[in-house]
């Protein structure tokens, strides 16, 4: 269960001036808040996505750009958090470290490990290489310094504007549900949960939406983030264009209504995969998931991301629940390597128990609906393979105690205790707990199941609420918050092992472990009690190994300048409006030369006047594609083709494409050029 959020976009509040005045009271000040974004997209070719692990999945182009959006809330003279949101796969343990290290350079101990959190909305269509631990970056061919400089910036950028924006306001909470934007890819695990306790819910994912509004007293409402479970999977692991999926859709059309004011199927049969191997003629590989837009991921994208924004909105305008009180948090680090944890017996008492340190099992090497691995694996697999256990032990053969520890998952890569040339997976990691009046976000560092996520929050909710200290609590989970460290299952899921047992790292108590530890900082917390920080993660940075290919240089044919069009529009042509789609392919270089951070490497822009071109359209809008290829790997010459369908909303007028680049020289410098298209009528 991913329960991620997304945010209103702070310089766009201008346009709700006067909900203050006709709401009266909701606008007195309880706290500080401030909001900021900035745009953290990071190289746009030759990169390996982050999410699938599929090494054939490279960056080449734009869906839509990617952005980092914070809040910060805090009492006027008191404590204060911070909460980033990260159009990105998860957060990394590397990235949080050296934003940190920034923070402190400029703002003190204001801003600390302790009262920030980063999270991710896991779109598998970002770029990858930023996390520092090996198993994470073997697609991306190691450590990419210009997907992590990207997010360290854009992450700080966004914090500096949302303190720079403090000013007194209020922030309202409301909760209501999606019942169409999400299924469970695992119900056979789930089915292996206690038949009471899956009685007590009537569905077998998460459909709750947990919404925060913030109303500024001068500006009246200014944004919103909010927390829904779905997986960041509408794009599939073919797609090749920078994307933030179906969440990050849904950020950007909440962005536009500011500023304006199913199932698993074969593919070789068409028939639904086995139900508790996910499998086609026992082979995974054929066992895809269905988007509503099915087959193209991009409407499903759209879809998707479109009813979680239409509930936002809905709720958006009917919060009406305020948050007041003191604004709390604590964080430790927890080495889940070796934890012991006190289980309850059926017949009394109590035993302890211990985490492992991480592995992974054979189940996820079968991958998911979402992505199928390859050769024979499958999930639900708690026997292994003999081939594949001697092409695992040459890499690490597992020891007996880890063995035990893990069982019933079989070990196919024993990443906990694979040390060279760096550490392969974490053992040391972040829990934190963040209260805001009567709002609990829990940061877990990884995805949580359903059941696992309920769980948790109920054993948290229960100690905050213990002792007489208030029952009107709303609770969320915050996943792939801080670092990542792969699945979270109940001990009931383990053992089925499908894709998210065997790839719940630290054994099968790893849920309680959680829960232990939670209870400890809820405990705290109401107690106004310190917390010890726990051992420090290790920072990684200067023993990261890269692989990526620079870009060497950047050619054109003889008699063509980058950026001239290699395919124009017609002469003299109209397209129309909800229908036709222009497509324009110019001369282009390498989008790994620039960024174009907070700019564009497409834009349509329409005629105003006789003489003057105004932006209509840029990277950051749905509707519009930047599509880069070579004809070659080795090819210095490349093109650039802008696709924009039309919106129904578009204005009639005239109307050009622009593409903006940066060519590289043999020698190094770097060149930025523009090109244009010719005028066309959009009617």
């Amino acid at each position: 269960m991913e329960v991620l959020g997304y945010g209103g976009l702070w310089p766009k509040l201008a346009i709700l001036l006067a909900l203050c005045a006709v709401q009266g009271g909701v606008c007195d000040s309880s706290y500080l808040i401030g909001l900021g974004s900035y745009d953290i997209t990071g190289p746009a070719a030759d990169v390996n996505m982050m999410g699938y692990a599929n090494a054939e999945q490279i960056a080449s182009g734009v869906h839509f750009r990617l952005r980092a959006r914070s809040f910060v809330v805090a009492e006027p003279q008191g404590n204060r958090v911070v909460f980033v949101n990260l159009d990105a796969c998860m957060a990394s343990q590397l990235v949080k470290l050296k934003v940190i290290e920034r923070l402190k350079e400029r703002y003190g101990d204001l801003y600390t490990e302790k009262n920030v959190a980063i999270s991710g909305i896991h779109t598998h269509a970002g770029p990858g290489g930023y996390l520092q631990y090996i198993v994470y970056i073997v697609t991306s061919l190691g450590f990419v310094r210009q997907s992590f400089d990207a997010l360290v910036d854009g992450i700080e950028q966004s914090i500096i504007q949302a303190h720079q924006n403090l000013a007194p306001g209020s922030v309202f909470v409301n909760k209501g549900e999606i019942l169409d934007a999400g299924v469970n890819r695992s119900p056979s695990a789930y089915l292996n949960n206690p038949a009471a306790e899956r009685s007590q819910y009537k569905y077998d994912v998460d459909k709750e939406m947990t919404l925060l509004k913030f109303v500024d007293v001068q500006w009246g409402s200014v944004g919103s983030f909010n927390w829904f479970a779905t997986h960041g999977t509408s794009m599939s692991r073919t797609n090749s264009l920078i994307s933030g999926d179906n969440k990050g859709a849904a950020a950007r059309f909440m962005e536009d209504w500011f500023e304006e004011n199913g199932g698993a199927f074969c593919t070789d049969t068409g028939l639904p995969c086995d139900f508790n191997h996910s499998t086609c003629g026992e082979k995974n590989e054929l066992c895809y998931g269905r988007g509503p837009g099915y087959p193209d991921e991009f409407e499903s994208t759209r879809i998707i991301g479109e009813r979680q924004f239409r509930k936002a909105v809905d709720l958006f305008n009917k919060a009406s629940e305020q948050l007041t009180g003191n604004i709390e948090y604590r964080h430790t680090y927890i080495d889940f390597s070796q934890l012991e944890v006190t289980l309850p017996k059926k017949g009394g008492g109590s035993e302890v128990v211990k985490t492992c340190p991480a592995a992974m099992g054979f189940g996820f090497a079968a991958g998911t609906t979402d992505g199928p691995g390859a050769f024979d694996f499958k999930q639900g697999d708690n026997k292994g393979n003999p081939f594949w256990r001697l092409v695992r032990n040459v890499l690490k053969t597992p020891g007996q105690e880890q063995v035990d520890c893990q069982s019933p998952k079989p070990i196919l890569l024993d990443t906990g205790e694979m040390k060279q040339p760096y550490d392969w997976a974490p053992a040391i990691l972040p829990i934190q707990i963040f209260r805001i009046g009567q709002l609990v976000i829990l940061s877990v560092p990884g995805e949580f199941t359903t059941m696992a996520g309920r769980r948790l929050r109920d054993a948290v909710k229960a100690e905050l609420t213990s002792g007489g200290h208030g029952g009107n609590i709303h609770v969320v989970l915050a996943g792939l918050t801080n670092t990542y460290s792969q699945y979270v299952t109940t001990f009931e899921e383990y053992e089925v092992q499908r894709y998210e047992g065997a790839s719940t790292l630290y054994g099968p108590h790893t849920l309680s472990a959680y829960i232990q530890e939670f209870k400890k900082l809820a405990k705290a917390l109401i107690s106004n009690q310190p917390v010890a920080p726990g051992p420090q993660p290790p920072d990684l940075l200067d023993r990261q190994i890269s692989l990526l290919t620079p870009v060497v240089m950047d050619a054109t044919p003889p008699g063509v300048s980058f950026g001239d069009c290699s395919s124009d529009v017609p002469q003299n042509s109209t397209f129309k409006r909800g229908h036709d789609m222009v497509t324009v392919t110019f001369w282009s270089a390498c989008p790994r030369n620039d960024l174009m951070t907070e700019g564009t490497f497409s834009l349509v822009e329409i005629l105003h006047g006789k003489d003057t071109w105004v932006p209509a359209y840029d990277d950051d809008d749905f509707c519009l594609r930047f599509k880069w290829s070579r004809p070659s790997k080795l090819s210095t010459r490349s093109q650039a083709t802008i696709e924009w369908r039309i919106p129904q909303s578009a204005t009639p007028g005239v109307y050009r494409i622009r593409h903006f680049g940066a060519s590289k020289s043999l020698f190094g410098s770097i060149h930025h050029f523009t090109g244009s298209s010719s005028a066309f009528v959009v009617a």
